[in-house]
């Protein structure tokens, strides 16, 4: 069986660690670098991980976070990148047993009607 790849996407860590913590303080920086994107792109290429990115794009974020292209996509197996999504949103931290989801939304727990 053939081994599928995935990747994790560091772009707001790496923004964090240069103290820009608003999608609107990267706008800027790359349209100074030949890079022009929307208000709604910046804010979907840092909130999210992006399926498709162009070098110039690339090479224009390595270049403001003074970073390689290895520090912002780390590659690592498709099992691993997507628990490391459900961990980042929360889904695992919030799923909870099932026995306490089940007794809870039956009444069964003190304090629950």
């Amino acid at each position: 069986m053939a081994k599928k790849t995935g990747y994790v996407w560091h772009l707001r860590r790496l923004m964090a660690d240069k103290v820009m913590y608003a999608t609107t303080d990267l706008r800027p920086l790359l349209a100074e670098r030949g890079v022009a994107l929307s208000r709604e792109q910046v804010y979907r290429l840092v909130t999210r991980t992006p399926e498709r990115l162009s070098l110039a794009t690339l090479a224009a974020l390595c270049d403001i976070l003074d970073c390689g292209p290895g520090e912002l996509i780390e590659p690592v197996t498709a099992a691993r990148a997507q628990a490391r999504q459900r961990r980042r949103h929360g889904r695992l931290a919030r799923s909870g047993p099932e026995w306490l989801r089940t007794a809870s939304s039956r009444g069964l727990l003190p304090g629950r009607a």
